[in-house]
């Protein structure tokens, strides 16, 4: 059985085809720069070379349709027709505290995503037309939507309540909903797995440090607190989003500007965080570069991304009272060490101490490691994570009716002697190139 995922974007949709049956991915790519010209197409298919070519793509059904065609193609496909796909899975960004795990998709559900739209306007609009246009050209199968809300709909009122009027929670939702969940579902997961513990019994705090970044405090193997808010602009500093500011900020910034409130929106999700402090760059690899060449303000944005992640951290730590591992994901707690060394350094005084060469080394999406020395009180883990396995497992079990909320359903990855043979592979070329990456290798307790 074949199973397609998507996570459309607003300007992207990437995919990913996996064979449930030999629980191997067949091909993975990502169509970039859709409704805005000069769109291309980033593919991976297993034992084969990966490719790029540019196709217009003026909307997501194009995009769609060119993720069809590529799949189905002679040359660089993995399927021979669609027939074989028989469910699609969905990344759906916000689904409000109307959804506590992953659905079919049917009216329902989407009148649901609809109104959710005022509260993440840069993210519900493009998962709904990627489904819209996956729904055109796959009518046949079941759809289901993944939402990266509903791992957070454990936390307590302390957590998730702001102190605004209740008049406000009650008419308009606002809370703190989190993002992520995805993502923070499966590293909770196998970190418990590296611990040795029962899942429900696991307290640690997850970094997903991206383009879009944020923190989870897992209690007993449920989310407790995360640092995005109501939408995904609180937190931490991201690559164009400000995070924490005073909430005072934008009515000064629209008195001394005219700015209005859309303007201020825009800015804040669009033009601040690290583009904000460099005026030009978001790419971590890019501030690096520019901070060792003697850049201040590149150097200063580091520092600032840096103390905020270190800020929560601490707080996390002091809500969770006992800690069981520290883990780190997404592309930049997986690759960019530079930045790891400087969140993790001083974090001694709270029984977190990394290993700087082990940090260096592990630079791997093949594999988990280890980064902490061995009298650190708490563990230091590099994840790499998984949504798309989250998305086909949920998918597969809803077809087949054996889905539960994840206190009431086992993943695969739970098994101390799961493999991702898509990332065993990578890792023989990996350990070719890093012989001293076996060294920190993270295995279960």
């Amino acid at each position: 059985m074949i199973i397609l995922t998507l996570n459309c974007g607003s300007s992207s949709a990437k995919y990913q085809v996996y064979d449930w049956e030999t629980k191997d991915v067949l091909a993975v790519g990502i169509v970039e720069k859709v409704t805005v010209g000069g769109s291309f197409i980033n593919h991976k298919a297993k034992g084969k070379e990966e490719v790029k070519f540019n196709h217009d793509c003026p909307t997501h059904t194009d995009a769609i349709d060119l993720i069809i065609k590529t799949l189905t193609s002679k040359d660089m496909g993995v399927i021979s027709d669609m027939s074989v796909i028989k469910t699609v899975g969905h990344r759906v960004v916000h689904g409000g505290d109307k959804f506590t795990k992953s659905v079919i998709v049917d009216k329902a559900a989407m009148d649901a995503f609809t109104a959710m739209q005022d509260l993440s306007p840069l993210h519900n609009p493009a998962n709904i037309m990627g489904i819209e246009a996956a729904k055109k050209v796959l009518p046949d199968v079941p759809h289901c939507a993944v939402m990266d809300t509903a791992w957070h709909q454990t936390m307590p009122p302390e957590s998730y309540m702001y102190a605004v009027p209740t008049e406000w929670y009650e008419k308009y939702q606002v809370r703190r909903y989190g993002f992520h969940g995805t993502s923070f579902l499966y590293t909770a997961k196998r970190a418990a797995v590296l611990l040795g513990q029962d899942p429900f019994k696991t307290n640690v705090i997850i970094c997903h440090l991206g383009n879009g970044a944020s923190i989870n405090a897992v209690k007993d193997g449920l989310s407790f607190d995360t640092s995005m808010g109501i939408t995904p602009l609180e937190g931490l500093v991201m690559g164009t989003r400000s995070g924490d500011v005073d909430p005072s900020l934008p009515f000064y910034i629209m008195r001394k500007t005219g700015m209005n409130a859309a303007d201020i929106e825009s800015a804040l999700n669009k033009k601040a965080g690290l583009l904000g402090l460099t005026g030009k760059l978001t790419d971590r690899r890019d501030i690096q570069a520019a901070a060792e060449g003697g850049d201040k303000e590149a150097l200063r944005a580091q520092q600032i991304e840096a103390h905020r992640v270190k800020k929560y951290i601490g707080a996390y730590q002091a809500v969770l009272g006992r800690v069981d591992a520290l883990v780190l994901t997404a592309g930049v707690g997986e690759f960019a060490w530079f930045m790891r060394d400087k969140i993790l350094n001083g974090l001694e005084g709270i029984g977190l101490v990394y290993d700087p060469v082990k940090n260096d080394i592990s630079r791997t999406r093949n594999t988990e490691t280890l980064i902490s020395k061995p009298e650190s009180k708490i563990p230091i883990y590099i994840i790499p994570t998984d949504e798309e396995l989250v998305m086909t497992e949920d998918a597969y079990a809803l077809m087949q009716g054996t889905y539960d909320t994840h206190t009431h359903f086992k993943y695969s990855f739970q098994s101390k002697d799961y493999v991702n043979k898509g990332r065993a592979e990578g890792l023989v070329s990996d350990l070719k190139k890093n012989p001293a990456l076996a060294d920190i290798i993270a295995k279960p307790i």
